[in-house]
Order: C-alpha cells, then structure tokens, then sequence
C-alpha cells in the first residue's frame, strides 16, 4: 500500500555508516528526517548531502535527527563521503543507511515490490524515484513526504521552514500561511471557535474573512 500523510512510518533494522539501526528506536522522542538517493557518487546528491551536513546544527537545535539512504552498501557510502567533504566543504555527519537488498526502498514505497533484490547492476536511473524527503514527527506518523526528480537538487532550506511550520502548529492551534517565516503572523484554525480563540488570543486578531482570522506568532 502506498504511504500517506499521517501514516506510521515503517519500522525497519539496516547497517548505517554508524553501525545498525532500529528506526523507530533511533528516532526516540525526536522528530526525524530521512532522505533517500538513487545511487552512490551521483552528482546531485552529492552537493545535498554536503549541504544537509552544514545544516546539521540548525535541525539539532529543533530536536530533529538526519538520517540518509542510498541503495548501495555501506562500504561504498564511506568511500563516497570522501568525496562530498572534499567537493562540499562539509563532512557528513548523520547516519546513511545502506539498502544494497532494496528492502527499505522497497518497504517505503519508493520501487516496486519486483525491483529485485540488489542494487548490483542499477544504474541511478533504474533508482530514480528514490528521491523523497519524508519528515517523521515524534508519534512516529509521517508528516511529510517531497519527491524530487533526479536532474532538481532539494531545497532543504525549505524542509527547515516547514519543520519549523510544523513544530510549531503542533504547539499552538494555528496554521502558517503561504511563504510564511519564523516570526510572521500565522492563522488561527478553523476548529478553534471565536469564543476559545478570545481565551488563547486575548491580543485578538484580524480577520478580514470570518474563517480567516490572523494573529502574531505564538511562543
């Protein structure tokens, strides 16, 4: 079955470039983030991992743990590390778990169930839909899912606005409007009433629609 938004997100147990993991053990009380390549020394993925390893900090302040995926075995993630620190200007410094049997592609809905058993022989095109970033709350739901084609690099500045988003309107009942950033004003949701929204807003608030009733950020 296909994976969706507030789905739990698959349990597994792989060798990473820091010994083995249990997922849902590695991920704690934390939020996460796993995002998955094609194939080993890859172009694209190579300037994402050494920009994801330079925003390390920024995810550890938000409580957030980075975890990559490739289908290639760990060995040859090692050897590649080499050369995103060397290109990139940072050393990864987050787990990448290896995927040589294709199970946890497989297990995410990422290739097909008759992809095979091995990544011996695929090529990055044979691989191209393992490309998606997924951020996984703390309940271990999936909160979000973006895949990206090959030839695009991700804009992880963006996951990080989002986690932020998201952080915080688990926090408050609020929603954060289009292009919004930490610090702007957000929206109050529809289920909360006036009469509640005057207890937990008692600065009020603009509402230019009766449903669309706008506050400054919470704390």
């Amino acid at each position: 079955m296909p994976l969706r938004i507030n789905d739990t997100a698959p349990d597994f147990t792989a060798q990473t470039t820091e010994g083995e993991i249990r997922f849902h053990e590695w991920i704690g009380d934390s939020w996460a983030i796993l995002f998955s390549h094609p194939k080993d020394f890859t172009p694209v993925c190579t300037t994402e991992l050494g920009y994801m390893a330079g925003l390390k900090s920024e995810f550890d302040k938000r409580g957030c743990k980075i975890v990559g995926l490739s289908v290639d075995p760990v060995d040859n993630h090692s050897r590649w590390a080499a050369d995103i620190e060397e290109t990139q200007g940072h050393a990864v410094n987050y787990p990448m778990i290896g995927d040589p049997e294709l199970e946890v592609a497989k297990l995410y809905d990422m290739l097909p169930a008759d992809a095979g058993d091995t990544s011996d022989g695929r090529t990055p095109a044979d691989n191209a839909t393992v490309r998606t970033v997924y951020i996984i709350g703390p309940d271990k739901k999936i909160k979000l899912m973006l895949t990206y084609p090959m030839s695009t690099g991700r804009n992880f500045d963006e996951v990080l606005r989002v986690l932020d988003s998201m952080q915080l309107t688990a926090r408050h009942q609020v929603a954060t409007p289009v292009n919004w950033k930490p610090g702007e004003d957000v929206i109050i949701v529809p289920a909360v009433s006036d009469e509640d929204a005057k207890a937990k807003f008692p600065g009020g608030w603009k509402a230019p629609k009766p449903y669309l009733r706008i506050v400054p950020q919470p704390e």
